[in-house]
């Protein structure tokens, strides 16, 4: 299995599942809508960058052809859900079927439901469910919030109390069990080369959970601006929520706030598969936290 299409490479656990894969001799195909964004990527010595829109189905199809595998790993956090998270791992799937392709792999969320409460979650249980049907080997990964260097988590927690004395945090009692982004990346590297893995449903945590509020405190405390926290309640949480959607890159919504409301964490004593051993968040955060 040599040849691997990876659709979402450009994001943060795409880049660093190309970067893995390319390492590993793998020949990789990248598309993208805007190739002028990743030129991190076009260094790569086996990646193959491909201007392309993968919502197109006569484009995925092309795509798909001489892959041995398929990855899967469009997400947003706002937007059309159904769009992105239900409906292309549906075409995704069904697209692959008719290649012939060997494996399909695909990263959804922990708590994925179609009874949860948020819109995001929902949409990413409707992707399951349309991937399963149309291939039913297909492998899918279901991570706690990722956390590693160049997040969109941790980071930003650091950015915001650079710049704020203090922090109003929503849902401060919201759970979650954060797994690095290079643990994933080694399960989904791991899945290509086990046939036990097909059909199969991975969760994958960190080694601990933590409330939000640690996790923000901890960010501070890291990166040199510890501020104190202020916990908000549930009325102040969701019109805080809603004043963010406002803003053109606000960091939540009133959907994200749903999904929080959900423990985002795995059962008791679930550990990562292929006997792989998760890497504590104490052990990478500082490596890029710190100031």
């Amino acid at each position: 299995m040599k040849n691997i299409l990876i659709i979402g490479g450009t994001g943060f656990l795409g880049s660093a599942v190309a970067r893995r894969l390319a390492g590993a001799d793998y020949s990789i195909t990248l598309p993208t809508r805007r190739p002028e964004r990743v030129r991190h990527l076009a260094v790569l010595p086996t990646a193959r960058i491909v201007q392309a829109d993968v919502y197109d189905a006569a484009t995925l199809a092309g795509l798909m052809a001489g892959q041995d595998a398929v990855i899967s790993l469009v997400g947003i956090l706002k937007g059309n859900f159904q769009r992105t998270h239900a409906e292309l791992p549906g075409s995704i799937a069904r697209a692959a079927a008719v290649a012939g392709v060997s494996r399909l792999l695909h990263v959804s969320a922990l708590a994925a439901a179609s009874d949860a409460p948020s819109a995001y979650l929902r949409s990413k249980a409707a992707g399951e469910a349309a991937l399963k049907t149309a291939f039913p080997e297909a492998t899918i990964f279901q991570p706690s919030v990722i956390f590693g260097r160049g997040d969109a988590f941790l980071t930003l927690f650091a950015g915001l109390l650079k710049l704020a004395p203090l922090v109003p945090l929503a849902c401060p009692n919201a759970r979650f069990q954060p797994v690095w982004v290079e643990d994933v990346v080694s399960a989904i590297l791991a899945a290509l080369d086990r046939p036990e893995s097909r059909g199969q449903t991975y969760p994958l945590c960190g080694p601990r959970a933590y409330t939000l509020r640690e996790l923000v405190a901890y960010a501070g405390k890291v990166s040199g601006h510890p501020r104190p926290i202020l916990g908000l309640p549930s009325a102040l949480s969701y019109l805080q929520a809603w004043a963010m959607e406002f803003l053109p890159k606000g960091p939540m919504t009133r959907d994200n706030l749903l999904s929080m409301s959900v423990p985002n964490v795995c059962p008791a004593g679930c550990t990562l598969p292929f006997d792989l051993r998760a890497t504590s968040l104490e052990a990478v955060a500082p490596t890029y936290l710190a100031a």
